[in-house]
C-alpha cells in the first residue's frame, strides 16, 4: 500500500530523517511512534506531500487518496454537521450536478455513483461520528466559530474519517479527546476497512488499534509486528543482541590493539601488525542503545501535613453566577491518588480549579490546611511558556532569594542540567516544555499535585518515567487525563465528574471503561436501570464494601513498605558501621561490637515481620482487585 524509500530530511543543518526505509502491508494499521523529536511528524508530512524530502521517494498505489488533518482548526459559522457532510468532496459535488444537470445519460450515471457512494446514509454517518466524539445533537448544529479550538480539532478529525481516505494519516488524533471519545475512536479505527498510519504515545491505545509498530529512531525506520507491548518485547531483545554484538566487538578492538602494539616495531611481525591494523580501522562500530538522561522526572517530596489536605461540604463551584458542579462533597488525605473522570465539558478542569483554590466555592463549604501547597499542571502553562527565556531564567524568576545551586538543582531533577538549563525555551520540544512547566510547577515541594492532562505532550518512554516518578512522590496526586495506562498505574481513588456533581465511583478504570462501552451506559449515561434494579443496587453496595477494603489495604501496605524500608536503611547504617566503625553515627558508636551484632539480630527480626504484613496485604489486594 505504501512504500517509504531512503527518505532522507534535513532541517536546520541537522539530519532528521536519514535514509528511513519501510514497506507498510496494506490495509494495515501501523502506529508510528519514536522519541519526542525523533522526526515522526516530518515523515508524516512527508508523506502527505507537505513537505519535500531531500532524497527518497513515497509510493502509493495510482488514485489512492489519503486523508491527513491540516494544522488549522476549522471555523466561521458552518455548523459541525455541515462542515463533515462537505469533507466527502466526490457527494458534494455528485449532488450539485444532479441539480442542474439536463443530460438524461449524465444523470443516471450521477445517481449510479450516488448510490454506489451510499451518499444517502451520508447524514447519518456524519452524525454518528460527531456523537461519537462528543456532539450531541444540539451541538452538531451550532455554528463552529462557538466552540473551542479543541472542540473544532474535533470536528477536523470527524472530517476526516468521514471522507473515508484508503491511507488515513493521525498525528496525535487523542490529544483533544476525553476517555470516552477515545474509546469510540479505537473502537472505529479498529473496524476501518484501509490502511491506517497513526502516531500515538497511548500505549492501550496502541495494544487495541494497531497490527503493526514502525520505530523512527535515529532516521531510520524499522517495522514489527504487533501492538506496543509485542513491540517493547522485540526491541528488548535486540537491544540485548546489540549490547552483546558490542561487547564482542569491543573484546576484539581490545585485543587487535594490543597486538599492533606489541608488534608494529618487529620486522617479523609487522606485516600481520599492518594487516590488522587495516581490519581495525574497516571494524564499523555498533551503534550505541540511546539512553536519554532528559528522560527525568523527581518530584521533590513535601514536609508532613496532618490529614485532611481538603474538605468539600455541599460545595458549589462555577463561572459568573452559574454553579458548573453543585453539593461537592470529597475529602483529602496527603497520601491520596485521584483520578477524575467522566466526559470532557462536565467540570473536571472546574473541579480541580477548586481544589487548586483558583476557583472559590459559590455555596457551600471547602477547608483545606492552611500550611498546604498546591501545584497545578495544565496545558496552558506549557503553550505560555517565554520561547525567548530559557529554562534557568524562567526558574531564577520564580525561586527568589534562592541561590544559583538550588535553583540548579531543581531543575536537573527534570533533566535541565549543563546546556540544556540555557537554551531557549523556543528550542524545546514539546516534551521538554511539559518537564519544565512540571519543574516550575513543584519548586516549592508542594503537598499536592493537581495535574490536567499532563502526558499530551510526552512520548511512550516519558509517559513511563512520569508514572514511576508519580508513584515515588510521597504528596497527594489529583489527575485528569484520558491515558489509561497512566490512569490505572497512578490512581487508587476515582471520582466521576457528570450530571453537575462529582461522586466517588465504586470500581476500577477497567469497570468504567466497560460501563462506557456497553450499550445503555447504566448511570453514567442516566439511565435508573430498572431492569434489575434490585441486583445493580447490591452490586453497587457490594463494589463500595470492596473499595473500602481496598483503601484501608492499601494504607497498612503502604505503611508497612515505608516501614520496611527505614528497618533496612537502618540495617545498612549498623552493617557500614560494623564494618568501619569511624562511620558509624553517635548513637551506634557508644555500642561494642557485641551490642551491635544483637541490635543486628533485632532488626532482622523487625524487617522479617514487617515484610510478612506487607506482603500479606498486597496479597489480599489481589484478592479484592480480583
Amino acid at each position: 500500500m505504501l512504500n517509504i524509500t531512503d527518505i532522507t530530511v534535513r532541517l536546520g543543518g541537522r539530519t532528521i530523517l536519514d535514509g528511513a526505509t519501510a514497506k507498510l502491508p496494506p490495509r494495515g494499521r501501523i502506529g508510528l511512534i519514536g522519541r519526542n523529536g525523533a522526526g515522526k511528524s516530518t515523515l508524516v508530512r512527508v508523506i502527505a506531500d507537505m513537505l519535500e524530502p531531500d532524497t527518497g521517494s513515497i509510493d502509493m498505489p495510482r488514485g489512492a487518496r489519503l486523508g491527513y488533518i491540516a494544522q488549522e482548526a476549522p471555523g466561521g459559522d458552518a455548523t459541525p454537521f455541515e462542515t463533515v457532510l462537505a469533507a466527502d468532496t466526490e457527494r458534494a459535488a455528485l449532488l450539485e450536478e444532479s441539480e442542474t444537470s439536463h443530460d438524461p445519460d449524465r444523470l443516471g450515471e450521477v445517481h449510479d455513483r450516488l448510490m454506489a457512494i451510499d451518499a444517502y446514509t451520508a447524514p447519518s454517518r456524519a452524525a454518528q461520528i460527531l456523537v461519537g466524539l462528543g456532539f450531541d445533537e444540539a451541538a452538531q448544529h451550532q455554528p463552529l466559530e462557538s466552540f473551542s479550538g479543541g472542540w473544532r480539532m474535533r470536528v477536523a478529525l470527524a472530517s476526516l474519517l468521514f471522507s473515508a481516505p484508503d491511507l488515513l494519516l493521525l498525528d496525535e488524533p487523542s490529544n483533544h479527546l476525553d476517555l470516552e471519545a477515545v474509546l469510540w475512536l479505537e473502537d472505529f479505527l479498529i473496524s476501518y476497512p484501509a490502511t491506517i498510519l497513526l502516531v500515538s504515545h497511548e500505549r492501550d491505545f496502541l495494544n487495541n488499534v494497531v497490527d503493526h509498530i514502525l520505530h523512527l529512531s535515529g532516521g531510520k525506520l524499522t517495522l514489527y509486528p504487533g501492538g506496543y507491548d509485542a513491540f517493547e518485547r522485540q526491541r528488548a531483545e535486540r537491544q540485548a543482541q546489540l549490547a552483546s554484538a558490542r561487547a564482542k566487538q569491543q573484546a576484539q578492538r581490545e585485543h587487535l590493539q594490543e597486538y599492533i602494539a606489541k608488534n608494529s616495531a618487529r620486522a617479523s611481525t609487522a606485516k600481520q601488525a599492518q594487516s590488522r591494523q587495516k581490519a581495525l580501522a574497516k571494524m564499523q562500530p555498533i551503534a550505541e542503545l540511546i539512553d536519554d538522561p532528559s528522560l527525568s522526572f523527581n518530584f521533590p517530596n513535601p514536609d508532613e501535613l496532618r490529614p485532611p489536605l481538603i474538605t468539600l461540604d455541599l460545595a458549589s463551584v462555577g463561572y459568573a453566577e452559574t454553579p458548573i458542579l453543585q453539593r461537592l462533597n470529597l475529602r483529602l488525605d496527603p497520601d491520596d491518588r485521584i483520578a477524575l473522570l467522566g466526559r470532557n465539558g462536565n467540570g473536571k478542569t472546574t473541579l480541580a480549579r477548586l481544589l487548586a483554590a483558583q476557583l472559590k466555592p459559590m455555596d457551600g463549604a471547602m477547608n483545606a490546611s492552611g500550611k498546604m501547597r498546591v501545584g497545578y499542571f495544565t496545558q496552558y502553562q506549557v503553550e505560555e511558556l517565554d520561547r525567548t527565556e530559557t529554562p534557568l531564567q524562567h526558574m531564577t524568576s520564580l525561586m527568589k532569594g534562592a541561590t544559583q545551586g538550588a535553583v540548579r538543582s531543581q531543575l536537573g531533577r527534570f533533566g535541565f542540567s549543563g546546556d540544556k538549563a540555557t537554551t531557549m525555551v523556543g528550542k524545546l520540544s514539546g516534551g521538554e516544555r511539559a518537564r519544565l512547566a512540571l519543574a516550575l510547577i513543584t519548586r516549592d515541594a508542594p503537598h499536592m499535585l493537581i495535574l490536567d492532562e499532563p502526558t499530551n505532550h510526552l512520548d511512550v518512554d516519558a509517559r513511563e518515567a512520569l508514572i514511576q516518578a508519580l508513584n515515588d512522590y510521597s504528596g497527594a496526586v489529583v489527575i485528569v487525563s484520558h491515558d489509561r495506562h497512566m490512569l490505572e498505574m497512578t490512581a487508587d481513588r476515582l471520582v466521576l465528574v457528570d450530571k453537575g456533581t462529582a461522586k466517588e465511583f465504586d470500581g476500577s478504570i477497567e469497570t468504567y471503561i466497560q460501563m462506557i462501552l456497553s450499550k445503555d451506559g447504566g448511570d453514567a449515561k442516566g439511565g435508573k436501570g430498572e431492569k434489575g434494579g434490585g441486583n445493580k443496587k447490591d452490586q453497587r453496595r457490594a463494589a463500595a464494601e470492596a473499595r473500602e477494603k481496598y483503601q484501608a489495604l492499601s494504607k497498612v501496605a503502604k505503611k508497612a513498605e515505608q516501614e520496611l524500608a527505614k528497618l533496612t536503611e537502618g540495617r545498612t547504617v549498623l552493617d557500614k558501621a560494623m564494618f568501619d566503625p569511624s562511620t558509624a553515627p553517635a548513637a551506634l558508636a557508644k555500642l561494642s561490637m557485641g551490642e551491635m551484632m544483637k541490635r543486628r539480630a533485632e532488626l532482622d527480626t523487625q524487617i522479617e515481620a514487617a515484610e510478612a504484613v506487607w506482603m500479606e496485604a498486597n496479597e489480599a489486594l489481589e484478592t479484592v482487585n480480583g
